[in-house]
């Protein structure tokens, strides 16, 4: 029995060892480049997420601003880019005459003075539309983004992309199964002589019309939620034996901040594995209570190790971008005070 044992902890042993040098990050290559981060929505108001649906209006449960910046506007987007956004997500939506413009919500209700389906009204109508009328952090009292500056300020996916500087990439979200979106966007860039794959620009959300962009833009990076969940769980389960499962061959893994640990080889390692088949990684916030964000704190980017060269989601590109990437930083000395009292106020209350 003795000798059994002492062969069965020799074979563990050295399974041990072999599993631990072939997933060595310290082993593998370093990777080359920087972490790139994606500005959620560019530069919006974040809002507290407790609770929040599919419909729910999150307008009406926003932190008390620190920046005049709305999300899915020229001006933010702009601006994200600007302090060094690698990528800018973005949501589109069709209009009931054939154009697409740029918004987050199925209907109007929460964030305009408009009421009914996005879907259901012509772009001339929604441009009549105050996009900054539902905004408050205080229950009610005060509407601090009803203001001309907004009236009008919903964008088609074409004015926003022309707005671009040549180096905007921006990241498009399907939020429909409707795959003629795809066919609607890809047409919509080619009015203003954008070709996705040359502009570096991305595609994600539901399998329908990622699937049709892909057949449209081959060469762009087009992913929908559901694989990428798919790759991460297949990577945690089989990537101990230094396979990369065929859920991540040139597809996008996600890695929630807190979850780093259970991914094999991270991430030097982990990287060259995607790297070789095509693929890319993406660290997003912490996961937990079923939902999944970006970073909200600047102190996040010190989780993610040194090494790492893909890209990172980010909810407060306002703070979070400039902390990564001096450099570009235009903000005044008002508005990084400003953006410092509201973290000091996020952590709060955390």
């Amino acid at each position: 029995m003795r000798i059994w044992l002492k062969r069965a902890g020799f074979v563990f042993a050295l399974l041990f060892l072999v599993l631990t040098l072939v997933n060595a990050s310290w082993l593998a290559p370093d990777p080359k480049g920087a972490p790139k981060l994606i500005a959620h929505r560019g530069l919006a108001q974040l809002y507290d997420h407790a609770g929040v649906g599919r419909d729910t209006c999150t307008a009406d449960r926003i932190e008390a601003p620190f920046h005049r910046y709305l999300e899915n506007t020229i001006a933010g987007v702009l601006r994200a880019q600007k302090l060094g956004a690698a990528m800018v997500e973005v949501d589109v939506a069709p209009t009931a005459d054939g154009e697409m413009v740029v918004f987050h919500d199925w209907t109007l209700d929460c964030r305009t003075d408009g009421a009914g389906n996005v879907r259901d009204a012509t772009l001339a109508q929604l441009k009549t539309l105050d996009i900054g009328y539902g905004y408050t952090a205080d229950g009610g009292q005060t509407f601090p983004f009803r203001d001309a500056e907004f009236v009008g300020a919903m964008p088609t996916i074409e004015e926003l992309a022309d707005a671009l500087p040549r180096r905007g990439r921006l990241m498009i979200n399907f939020k429909s199964g409707d795959a003629d979106e795809a066919d609607l966007v890809s047409a919509k860039l080619a009015v203003i002589g954008r070709d996705p794959a040359q502009a570096g620009d991305g595609f994600y959300g539901h399998p329908d019309p990622v699937a049709r962009i892909r057949e449209l833009h081959p060469d762009v990076w087009a992913w929908s939620p559901a694989e990428a969940r798919e790759c991460s769980q297949d990577y945690v389960t089989f990537g101990w034996s230094s396979y990369l499962p065929q859920s991540c061959r040139g597809a996008t893994m996600i890695v929630p901040l807190n979850y780093q640990w259970a991914f094999w080889g991270w991430p030097n390692r982990l990287i060259a594995r995607m790297e070789e088949h095509g693929g890319k990684v993406l660290v997003i916030g912490p996961h937990g209570d079923d939902t999944a964000r970006g970073l909200t704190l600047p102190e996040q980017l010190g989780e993610i190790p040194d090494s790492f060269n893909g890209y990172v989601w980010v909810e407060d590109g306002f703070n979070i971008i400039p902390a990564l990437i001096q450099r570009f930083d235009d903000r005044t000395q008002e508005e990084i005070d400003a953006g410092f009292a509201a973290l000091a106020a996020r952590r709060a209350a955390q």
